[in-house]
């Protein structure tokens, strides 16, 4: 019998594993899928390989998780563009190129919006020590003491400015520094729009970090694919005595006298373990996977259970390419960018404000929008591994917001096609002829293929002042109300995009609550597993 079965082998869940496996603690990996890696999992279609969402690495990269967990010796290794994005607009304006250098990211900005250089200044010298500090707390298992004594250690002015921001909506917050809209929809094509969120919403004001960030960590794919970094953690992990079984969906959380003690496959198969760890949409968990409720935990779980239920929004399209595109503004960029390749970076395509609110408002009635943000790449341009065998190059669209409740339905659905031709008003002509083969990964094939319910992506919803301050407890402290059971993954703090810190962070609560349960056996086992590290046999 294993000491952990961690349900839910995406990263955070990968990570997570790798952690308590390293740690001496005896973990088996649970998943659903054939193969690990959820949707930061690259997979093989169509004589391809894609990757399932975008694939570009920033958050995890500024973690110490690719270090302590030794993932270069296992195989990954970052390739990076020179340039960090490329920001087009529908409305046709001018665009602008941003680097993880600060000073190429103001002569771009001297070269395409003059008057906003100035505010981008002030902006960096007010958003800079926010993003620093953001990234320290979340690199610190949350705890008042713990992040408190993060914030101390930084000027009191990012700490003010992290309160304030936390409060704020991110429209809000650039006003302080923009007057240009095109300045602004670029992070909130990567903010709130991903999230699901208007940026007027009070309490999305931190995503006005997500330049100073950028600038802090220089964004990254995977050589091979995104799922080079799940696959490396995999490695990392059975390489510390960890065990992964694949093809296996949990039905049923089982309890003891209030505790869990494993889980049950849909096949019937019980696999017990003296805790759970549940890598996955805490959602089901508390709807789909309890057959009794521990009283301790019942009013937890009825309030769980009496949440709306939130429907996906995300979309991309995958194609095999036998002719690169070429942008209009190739031209235009390349006068003030010589030897730049705009094919390497991911092209943000963002509307206006309007338009975005107009895009919210059709989400609701099962539209997409006619302007429709959208993260577009050609990952085989970076990285030549990409290529298919027959030389081809792939094509990575990635739309927003594309509703799960779509009306009359995804099946046979030619808005796929429609964004094919939105994209494609950006390019030269011949890219829609140059596609060999398409698919498109639409809300319902996230379902089907993903368990994501309703094609729903889970996300932890609150700042670095929400897990000081303790709220939400089990996704901030990762200790759920029925005892033996933790909550890890994108639905915990701090889950965005591919990060890693709360697979790290529950690892971290699960190692000390053994060390205090076991005491003398978990530190034998630890000496073990340093023992099995150094190959001195045990």
């Amino acid at each position: 019998m294993p000491d952990v079965i961690v349900v839910g082998a995406g990263h955070n869940g990968l990570i997570c594993a790798a952690y308590l496996a390293r740690a001496g603690i005896e973990t088996e990996l649970i998943e659903a899928r054939s193969e690990v890696g959820g949707c930061a999992s690259t997979v093989a279609d169509l004589g391809a390989r894609f990757n399932i969402c975008n694939c570009d690495h920033t958050l995890i990269r500024g973690m110490p998780v690719i270090d302590e967990l030794e993932l270069e010796s296992f195989g990954l290794r970052y390739l990076e563009p020179e340039a960090s994005g490329i920001n087009l607009f529908h409305d046709g304006s001018d665009p602008w190129v941003f680097f993880h250098e600060s000073e190429r990211t103001l002569d771009s900005l001297a070269m395409s919006h003059p008057g906003q250089v100035a505010g981008y200044e002030r902006y960096l010298r007010d958003a800079l020590p926010v993003a620093q500090l953001v990234l320290d707390m979340a690199r610190t298992a949350p705890g008042a003491l713990r992040m408190v004594s993060q914030a101390l250690s930084r000027r009191a002015k990012g700490a003010a400015r992290l309160l304030d921001w936390s409060r704020r909506s991110v429209n809000d917050v650039f006003s302080d520094y923009f007057d240009d809209w095109h300045l602004t929809m670029p992070a909130i094509s990567t903010g709130p729009t991903v999230w699901g969120m208007p940026p007027s919403a009070p309490g999305t004001g931190l995503a006005a970090v997500t330049y100073a960030s950028r600038h802090l960590i220089r964004s990254g794919r995977p050589e091979g694919g995104s799922g080079a970094l799940t696959d490396a953690t995999r490695d990392s992990f059975e390489a510390a005595g960890g065990r992964v079984r694949c093809g296996a969906r949990v039905d049923r959380l089982m309890l003891r006298d209030g505790r869990a003690v494993g889980v049950r496959l849909d096949d019937g198969t019980e696999l017990t373990a003296r805790a759970v760890v549940a890598a996955c949409d805490p959602h089901r968990v508390f709807v789909d996977w309890l057959d009794e409720v521990p009283p301790p935990a019942r009013r937890f779980v009825e309030r769980w259970q009496a949440r709306s239920v939130k429907d996906g929004y995300e979309s991309k399209l995958d194609g095999v390419i036998a002719a690169l595109p070429r942008y209009r503004a190739r031209g235009q960029l390349s006068e003030r960018f010589p030897g730049l390749d705009i094919l390497e970076p991911t092209v943000t395509v963002s509307p206006s404000p309007d338009a975005l609110a107009a895009a919210h408002a059709d989400r609701k009635l099962g539209k997409v929008s006619t302007e429709p943000t959208m993260l577009v790449n050609v990952p085989s341009v970076l990285d030549s591994t990409m290529l298919t065998a027959e030389g081809n190059h792939i094509l990575s669209l990635e739309v927003l917001y594309t509703p799960y409740a779509l009306a009359g339905g995804w099946p046979n659905s030619s808005e796929p096609e429609r964004w094919l031709e939105i994209w494609s008003q950006f390019l030269e002509p011949g890219i829609i002829d140059a596609i060999v083969a398409q698919r498109a990964m639409t809300p319902d094939r996230y379902e089907a293929e993903f368990s994501m319910h309703r094609g729903h992506t889970p996300s932890y919803g609150g700042s670095p002042l929400a897990a000081l301050l303790g709220n939400q407890r089990a996704l901030t402290r990762y200790r759920s109300p029925i005892a033996g059971l933790y909550l890890s993954g994108a639905g915990t703090f701090p889950g965005a995009g591919v990060f890693g810190a709360a697979g790290r962070n529950t690892a971290d609560v699960v190692r000390r609550d053994f060390q205090s349960r076991l005491g003398h056996r978990f530190t034998s086992l630890q000496h073990r597993a340093a023992g099995v590290a150094m190959g001195v046999p045990t």
